[in-house]
């Protein structure tokens, strides 16, 4: 794949500038918000998150897709991501695993790929102006000037639902552990007894949590974001799980509702990314929108009197850290800019954590959280228990 063969692109930023590059996926015209991920590896993982709904992606390793693309890492049932920047794309797929290249994933799933810019002075853009808006064009229909003013046009991610575009359309159930390879990993022979049944709640959830779940003992009926918690007590759960997603927290007003009515029910619930964000404004607290936001799988998350984990983000918004009511407890905080990272009530069964623990792609420091929710859920059952004896 030579540079100079591939056919000229533009990326247009909200706040006037202009990125000349070459494009290396669908000829298109695509329009989000502009965010970067330091991860030197898992871009496959990143584009099937549905967390990126809505956004172009700039990622800060200059080298990306020599490993190619398979079916086995998908986060979900189709990339989410609006389009992919990156400095140089690979001209080799080497990866004995690979399906297919790069290139050809997003040409077949009509998504927008940029390279030959510089990626840097980008991230430095965005660093210093912050996330916002932006437009691409890889078919040569636009000019500069149009495409930033199709970017200032564009609505801002405050205050946008994203949830509703990546949720279930109806619940189902969900069984597959992690792979075998997951399991030579850990040492384990393969997942515990499903001795516990949770409904989690899809705000945009990916599969890797699923397995972990299904490895941690838990039998997953997975439901639509909308979904009542009158239906979901239905169900007969032992807890309750909330996914990460896209888009303003505050703004899937429906969902912290529910989590509400949830919360006066006693059963254990567990948190992850936009999860955690719902359950801290249904407790009473109020987000805010970062400047950049934390994306990649290197930040450093430290513990309340424990060891500092590096763990994987993948968010823009955060729980204010003075909003929250006496009786919940933050008790992990991001070592860069002290954002709340987790928080659990001091009298309920109830924690969620900001970062991403199922390591898609990502360190393992985090997934212990896993199993403490399965703590939660058995501990419950004994009190249950204990109460009607």
């Amino acid at each position: 794949m030579n540079l100079f063969d591939l056919p000229p692109a533009i990326l247009a930023l909200a706040d006037g500038t202009v990125f000349q590059g070459r494009s290396f996926g669908a000829a298109v015209v695509a329009v989000g918000e502009l965010v970067f991920n330091t991860g030197m590896t898992g871009y496959q993982e990143i584009l099937t998150d549905p967390s990126y709904c809505g956004q172009i992606v700039t990622m800060t390793c200059p080298h990306i897709g020599n490993v190619g693309v398979n079916p086995e890492d998908v986060e979900s049932r189709r990339p989410w991501v609006s389009g992919l920047v990156v400095r140089e794309v690979s001209r080799v797929v080497s990866s004995w695993r690979a399906a297919e290249s790069l290139p050809d994933y997003l040409v077949r799933h009509h998504l927008p790929g940029l390279t030959g810019l510089d990626t840097r002075a980008l991230v430095r853009r965005i660093r210093t102006e912050g996330a916002m808006m932006a437009a691409i064009c890889t078919d040569g229909s636009l000019g500069p000037d149009e495409l930033v003013d199709m970017a200032r046009a564009a609505p801002p991610m405050e205050g946008r639902d994203l949830v509703r575009e990546v949720t279930c359309p109806e619940p189902y159930t969900w069984t597959d552990p992690p792979r075998a390879e997951w399991y030579a990993y850990t040492g384990r022979s393969g997942p515990r007894p499903p001795r516990y049944h949770v409904v989690a709640y899809d705000f945009g959830v990916k599969y890797n949590i699923l397995r972990l779940l299904v490895d941690a003992g838990c039998r997953v009926t997975v439901v639509p974001a909308t979904t009542p918690a009158s239906e979901a007590l239905a169900l007969n759960p032992d807890g309750i799980f909330l996914s990460n997603g896209p888009g303003d927290p505050a703004a899937v007003d429906y969902a912290i509702q529910t989590v509400c009515e949830l919360l006066q029910t006693g059963l254990p619930i567990f948190g992850i990314c936009l999860g955690h964000q719902i359950l801290g404004l249904a407790l009473g607290g109020s987000t805010y929108k970062l400047k950049f936001g934390h994306r990649g799988s290197n930040q450093p998350v430290q513990e309340t009197g424990k060891n500092v984990a590096i763990t994987s983000h993948n968010h823009g918004f955060a729980v204010r850290a003075d909003s929250l009511p006496e009786q919940v407890e933050i008790n992990c905080l991001n070592l860069n800019d002290r954002c709340v990272e987790g928080l659990r009530h001091k009298h309920r069964p109830v924690f969620s954590i900001q970062y991403h623990p199922e390591a898609s792609p990502g360190p393992h420091d985090a997934l212990n959280y896993f199993d403490e929710f399965v703590a939660l859920m058995a501990r419950q059952q004994q009190v249950s228990r204990q109460e009607v004896a």
